[in-house]
């Protein structure tokens, strides 16, 4: 059993390692250099890939979702790989935090989606690739992203027991719930029939 005074700041240190990597604002990044003016002025002011969309710039829409996903892995990734999966569970979870409330931007960030995706496939694959796959299907069904955001994160916690021994459970619901919070406004939209579409300005 490790000891727990030298666990707790091992913990912490991925905890910061985790937000610092997730809080990387690639949407803002990448529209600046491409060009495309300041993306919290764009459609919802968010700053991830479907509001990169609204630019009308695809390419820099998938770079963004790509890039998104791909912080909240590294994050897992590295914590795993020099301090095991507690640490790599706690780094997954803050590199989300980092991307919703980003210290660079006065903590108003994204939503989350790509990176919650990211985060499960380094740590989880089975858990994650259903995951995407159950965002892929009621994007296509409804061509809606917030609505295919909350069923897949919805959907995670049932998959980690359907799919793993539970190990990622907890995490999961942990994520789901930052994930419904920080979609509060999209829901009341949904509830109004009044949420854009995806690619819709």
């Amino acid at each position: 059993m490790p000891d727990l005074v030298t666990s707790l700041p091992t913990l912490l240190l991925w905890a910061v390692i985790g937000y610092l990597l997730g809080s990387i604002p690639f949407g803002i990044l990448l529209t600046r250099m491409l060009g495309l003016g300041d993306l919290r002025k764009v459609g919802s002011g968010n700053i991830g890939a479907t509001n990169v969309l609204r630019t009308g710039n695809k390419k820099a829409a998938a770079a963004t979702l790509l890039l998104d996903g791909i912080k909240g892995a590294v994050a897992v990734l590295l914590a795993r790989a020099f301090a095991g999966e507690d640490a790599a569970q706690v780094a997954g979870l803050m590199a989300f935090v980092g991307h919703c409330f980003p210290v660079w931007l006065s903590f108003k960030g994204g939503k989350g989606v790509a990176t919650f995706l990211g985060v499960l496939l380094a740590l989880v694959w089975p858990v994650g690739l259903a995951c995407c796959g159950t965002w892929l299907l009621m994007a296509f069904w409804q061509r809606i992203s917030s609505l295919a955001a909350l069923t897949a994160a919805a959907s995670s916690s049932i998959w980690a027991v359907v799919l793993t021994d539970g190990q990622s459970f907890v995490l999961c619901v942990l994520l789901t719930i930052l994930i419904f919070i920080r979609h509060a406004e999209n829901i009341r939209r949904l509830r109004a029939g009044t949420e854009p579409k995806i690619g819709q300005k």
